[in-house]
């Protein structure tokens, strides 16, 4: 799911509808956790929320958008709660009743970007001490509406954005098929924060650590470890990076898997070692954890975040995964009576903050590539460094938000270069990429375009290529152009202990309906060079082929071979693959 902020969202052009429900007076008084009281207790401001955009496939009436929308928040106890400012500016939470409205029409002025209509329509109305601070939006266009959800950020996590477009769909689905839109109740924010309250304090261990780790950042949180020049607050600089595609994110989760620890604790090996290079001293975050204790939450709107501070000063995996798990546990306690000693959350210019979410793992799903979702961060003025991961099934995401210096972007830039770089290269080493047969290992990585004349030059190497494979480069090269623009291609090479090309091969993943849905792997081109044949090295890269189809939600493997070709058919044979169905070819 692609991370970016409303500078960076992309949107189509169409009419900005917005749906103002209607609203009772404030009721009944709501607990509020210690991190809603801090974020609402900074009084009320533009750029507090967070939102998710969508586009649906086909034009929805708005009739049933306003249903499906007023059918979730009647689901999630929070979005019918609303802050107002008690005596002496201390936040109070209220229930409020959320009823239909109407639909307003907001004006795109001649030359205005899209996205800065939106960012004023949400600045105004998704604000703390809103009633309510949330707000459904639609971009109408001919092929259907581009659907913006945003809510102050005290209300919600990204964990619950996933919910509110889940459920939002459903209530969708079911005005379609003609039933009612009402979803079953879940348990409310408000009940969490009343069973937070109810946990035991944190032991002395845990009190004295903390302590150690905001001493250490000089009795604040803790701080990026490079200089951000002027510590006033400055016009933010986002920058959205894509880290790995799906080949890279499965290399490292696989690493991640030898190596005996996480994604995420990979992940935090590789900032520790460019954190001690860069700036000669250990990883200090602020990290936020969930507080989904308990599955039953997990299908519940509200801010189920709370933080904690991580300190890794080791890059070796297995170091790094025990210094998550602390921050897991100093992250467990109720956070109020902790931080007491410092009259609540200490922060400083320079708050370096570092937020993960693995979407793969989370009990929610979405079909996000098909809905073209997008997270969607605020515009602000910001001191600090907030970094936040998206580990989905596309591949790894960041998106970085640091004041926007001189002296931090070289500083943030030159950080994030070194941490994509490094975790790159972790990828790129893993043991994915590498074959091993009897003594000898190989490497396989994806082709470049200078491998095409060796690969041709194997897939001539047969008493059939040598008459079907021509002499010119050029159909081969821009047939290679073609193959590497697509993603469901992968056109692999397998290089000895010497980088000399040993094998090829080109794999297709085709998702398809046949067979309930199933994808499909199927396996092209496989070649041996012919010093490297009938040494168990073609076995290997089957089975590496059958690995990397699995990985990307293959069911099912294919391959076709040359009726003549009676070695490679026993070949396959052996390996399991049958020939109960007939394949069919001819020429165009």
């Amino acid at each position: 799911m692609r991370l970016t902020n409303v500078t960076h969202l992309r949107l189509p052009f169409g009419r900005l509808m917005g749906y103002d429900v209607t609203v009772n007076d404030t009721g009944v008084t709501q607990p509020i956790s210690f991190d809603q009281r801090r974020h609402v207790g900074a009084g009320d401001r533009a750029g507090s929320w967070m939102a998710l955009s969508f586009k649906l496939p086909e034009p929805v009436p708005r009739d049933d958008l306003a249903a499906a929308w007023l059918a979730v928040i009647e689901r999630h106890g929070t979005l019918r709660t609303a802050f107002t400012e008690g005596p002496g500016g201390v936040p109070e939470l209220h229930e409020i009743e959320v009823g239909p409205g109407t639909w307003t029409e907001h004006p795109i002025a001649p030359g205005q970007a899209v996205n800065d209509a939106l960012r004023e329509v949400l600045d105004a109305t998704c604000t703390p001490y809103s009633r309510p601070s949330h707000r459904l939006c639609v971009l109408e266009t001919a092929t259907g509406p581009t659907v913006v959800v945003a809510c102050d950020h005290s209300h919600v996590d990204m964990w619950s954005m996933l919910v509110i477009l889940r459920d939002f769909r459903r209530a969708l689905n079911r005005i379609h098929d003609g039933r009612p839109p009402t979803l079953r109740p879940v348990p409310a924010f408000d009940e969490h924060t009343r069973a937070l309250r109810e946990r035991p304090v944190a032991p002395g261990e845990v009190r004295e650590r903390w302590a150690q780790i905001l001493a250490a950042s000089g009795d604040v949180m803790p701080r990026f470890p490079l200089s951000l020049g002027d510590v006033d607050v400055h016009p933010e600089r986002v920058e959205v990076r894509d880290v790995f595609g799906v080949d890279d994110a499965a290399a490292f989760s696989a690493q991640a898997r030898v190596d005996g620890v996480s994604t995420l604790s990979l992940t935090v090996a590789a900032m520790t070692a460019v954190t001690r290079e860069m700036a000669g001293q250990p990883l200090r975050a602020v990290f936020p954890v969930h507080s989904r204790y308990e599955p039953t939450w997990n299908d519940s709107v509200g801010w189920f975040i709370t933080n904690s501070v991580i300190e890794s000063s080791d890059p070796a995996p297995e170091a790094a995964a025990a210094a998550v798990r602390e921050a897991v546990h100093l992250g467990s306690w109720p956070l109020e009576d902790i931080l007491a000693p410092w009259g609540g959350m200490p922060e400083g210019p320079g708050m370096f903050a570092i937020s993960w979410l693995d979407l793969r793992r989370l009990p929610v799903r979405v079909d996000a590539a098909a809905l073209e979702a997008q997270y969607v961060g605020a515009a602000i003025r910001t001191d600090g460094v907030m970094l936040w991961f998206i580990f989905d099934v596309d591949g790894l995401h960041l998106r970085c938000r640091y004041p926007d210096t001189p002296e931090a972007r070289e500083n943030v830039g030159g950080w994030l270069d070194q941490l994509i770089d490094r975790m790159r290269g972790v990828a790129h080493a893993s043991v994915t990429s590498r074959l091993r047969v009897g003594d000898a290992e190989y490497r396989i990585e994806r082709a470049h375009r200078g491998d095409v004349p060796d690969i041709v030059a194997l897939l001539s190497d047969d008493e059939i290529g040598r008459s079907r494979e021509v002499a010119e480069c050029a159909p081969y090269e821009a047939a290679y152009d073609r193959v590497a623009h697509d993603e469901a291609h992968y056109l692999a090479v397998v290089r000895d202990a010497a980088g000399r090309m040993a094998g090829t091969m080109q794999l297709t993943v085709i998702p398809g309906l046949c067979r309930g849905g199933a994808t499909r792997l199927q396996i092209e081109g496989l070649r041996v060079a012919a010093p490297y044949r009938s040494q168990g090295l073609g076995t290997a890269m089957l089975d590496w082929a059958h690995a990397h189809g699995r990985l990307h939600g293959a069911t099912l493997a294919q391959v076709t071979t040359d009726e003549t070709r009676e070695r490679a058919r026993d070949f396959y044979a052996r390996l399991g693959y049958t020939t109960n169905q007939v394949g069919l070819k001819r020429a165009l």
